[in-house]
Order: C-alpha cells, then sequence, then structure tokens
C-alpha cells in the first residue's frame, strides 16, 4: 500500500541515490588524485569537475533535510548515533571545498593543497560509507532515543562499507574521467577503472553476504518465498552490468563506462532497500513509527513538488553546457 509515508521514503532514497551517483564522481576524483601525474593531468580531472561539484551537494542537502522534516524521529536517532562519523564527513567535504579553490590562487602551496583534497574526499567517502554501515547493523533505541556508546558505529562490518563506497566512488570518478579526457590521461583512467570495478565488485558481493547473517531479518527478505522470486533479479541484473561495464572499459568507448556504473549503483542502493525496508533505523523503527504528522508531510510534498523539478533542470542544464571533453584550459 502507497501512503505518504511512502511516498516521503521514497523521496529521501531518490535524493540520497542522485547525491551518491553525483558527488560520488567527483569524490571518487579525490580518492584518485594520488594516482594522477603532478600539473597537466591533475589540472584537466580537477576541470572536469569544476562547473558542478558543489552544485552536487545540493542533494546532501536535501536528503538530510528531508529525513529531519519527514522522519523527525529517524533523524533524532542516527544522529547521536553516527556523530562523529558526521563531523569526519563534513569536515572532510570542508578541506576538499577549500583545498579545491586554494590550489588554484596559491600555486606555491599546491602540493598541500592536493593532499588535502584527497585527504578530504577519502575521509568524506569513508564515513559516508560507514554510516549506511552503521544504519544496517542496527541502532539501539530506547523510549524513542539513541541509547548506545560513542562507539557503536565502529565495528567490522561498518569498516567494509566504508571501503566499499571509497572503491565505489573510486569507480564513478574513473568512468567520469574516461568520458571528459582523452589521450594518455584517459588510457591511465580505464587502468584505474579496471582495478576499481574489481574491487568494488568484491566488497559488494561481501557486504552482500555479510547482510545475509547481519540481522535473520535481512536474511528473509533475501531467501525466503515468496520474496526470493521478486529480488533475484537484481543480483543477476548487477551481474549482467558488471559485465557490460568490463567490456566497456576494455574498447574505445567514452560515456558508456560512466553510465553502467550510475546503474551498477542504482542496483546496489537497490539491494540495500531491499535489505532495510520497512525500517528506517533497524531493527525497531520502521518508516510509519518515525513518520512527521501526515500534513506536514502534505504541507512538505508541495514544496518538494515545486523545488525539485527546478533542481533536477538546473542540474541537467549545468551538465549539458558543460557536456564536451576537457582540455588545458577546461572544456572545449
Amino acid at each position: 500500500m502507497i501512503d505518504l509515508t511512502t511516498i516521503w521514503a521514497f523521496i529521501i532514497a531518490f535524493a540520497i541515490f542522485a547525491y551518491v551517483v553525483m558527488d560520488g564522481f567527483d569524490l571518487g576524483i579525490g580518492v584518485l588524485f594520488p594516482s594522477f601525474a603532478v600539473g597537466r593531468e591533475r589540472d584537466r580531472a580537477m576541470n572536469s569537475i569544476a562547473p558542478v561539484w558543489d552544485g552536487n551537494e545540493t542533494w546532501l542537502v536535501l536528503g538530510g533535510g528531508g529525513l529531519f522534516a519527514a522522519f523527525p524521529l529517524a533523524y533524532a536517532v542516527i544522529l547521536p548515533a553516527t556523530y562523529p562519523l558526521i563531523i569526519a564527513m563534513l569536515l572532510g567535504l570542508v578541506f576538499r571545498g577549500v583545498a579545491f579553490e586554494y590550489r588554484w590562487r596559491d600555486p606555491s602551496h599546491r602540493r598541500f593543497w592536493d593532499a588535502a583534497f584527497s585527504g578530504g574526499s577519502i575521509v568524506a567517502a569513508l564515513s559516508q560509507g560507514m554510516i549506511l554501515g552503521a544504519l544496517l547493523q542496527g541502532i539501539e533505541v530506547t523510549d524513542r532515543a539513541y541509547s548506545g556508546s560513542w562507539w557503536d558505529w565502529l565495528t567490522p562490518y561498518t569498516l567494509l562499507t566504508g571501503v566499499g563506497t571509497v572503491a565505489g566512488y573510486a569507480l564513478l570518478g574513473a568512468t567520469w574521467l574516461v568520458w571528459k579526457l582523452d589521450g594518455d590521461a584517459q588510457t591511465h583512467a580505464r587502468k584505474l577503472g579496471k582495478i576499481a570495478a574489481v574491487a568494488t565488485l568484491a566488497l559488494m558481493g561481501a557486504v552482500s553476504l555479510y547482510n545475509l547473517v547481519l540481522r535473520p531479518e535481512y536474511g528473509d527478505h533475501w531467501l525466503s518465498a515468496p520474496a526470493i522470486y521478486w529480488v533475484a533479479p537484481i543480483p543477476i541484473a548487477t551481474l549482467i552490468v558488471a559485465g557490460f561495464l568490463w567490456h566497456a572499459l576494455s574498447c574505445d568507448r567514452h560515456s558508456k563506462p560512466f553510465w553502467l556504473s550510475l546503474a551498477l549503483f542504482f542496483f546496489g542502493l537497490a539491494g540495500v532497500g531491499v535489505t532495510i525496508w520497512p525500517y528506517v533505523v533497524p531493527p525497531g523503527l520502521t518508516i510509519w513509527d518515525a513518520a512527521a504528522p501526515e500534513r506536514s508531510q502534505i504541507f512538505m510534498l508541495v514544496g518538494v513538488a515545486i523545488t525539485m523539478p527546478l533542481i533536477i533542470a538546473y542540474t541537467a542544464w549545468a551538465y549539458w553546457v558543460f557536456r564536451g571533453k576537457v582540455g588545458d584550459e577546461g572544456y572545449h
């Protein structure tokens, strides 16, 4: 049954997916940055994301703000449970943002700013993956409030999801550069893309298997009948997309590897949705338990119906304007 709460759950999920795929590739470029040659190759990689990187983070604001507005109880539980990770993520985003601007304006310290850009990207990506892992492994709630310890988020599982997110973002970054660069830089990006693809698929598989035994209900969502017949296409489609991605990285394809990487992320997040549904804070809070009052949801839905198409429109326009290859002087 589809109701207002379900609609809001899908809106938040869409915002998170949009953030992951859009900010993911520029975080991925930061993850890969130390492997780029100092000078022209690094400059071209930075120029490829210069027009869009800050606008991509709009979706992070929409996802976090939407969670606060539509599911305030979930927001009040998740934040105290993951404060160290959220602080680390925000500091990482600040460092990479400052470094992005200052590496051009302060050439004498460019090595420092390059390190800050890369380090901030890695910390932000790792923190985001660990936040997801902390949520999936379950958050202790007593009397509608977080009742766990300061370190509950730090487990082998959250480290696995964190490293998996770093690898996935590196894949997005590499395939973006395959699309936007040419010559030796593109060849280098293809090699990095293959390494990142293998790492991403291996870690996706490890996390998926871990999920089956992480909580009993997760295994039931995937392995019990008749659910298994509905969810089986997700891992099958993931493997098919992975095969096409490897082929595209091995051939003279430009934009195709990036779109296939997005498809890989889509099926990965779809798998997360199947695993966690209908909980917003496992194991005790469903989306209906944590939802705002119905009138509040209706009021906010009107605002989202107006603003989200505008965000999508100006984002699409920005990507359309900067749709070409990147040369030494920027887009052409």
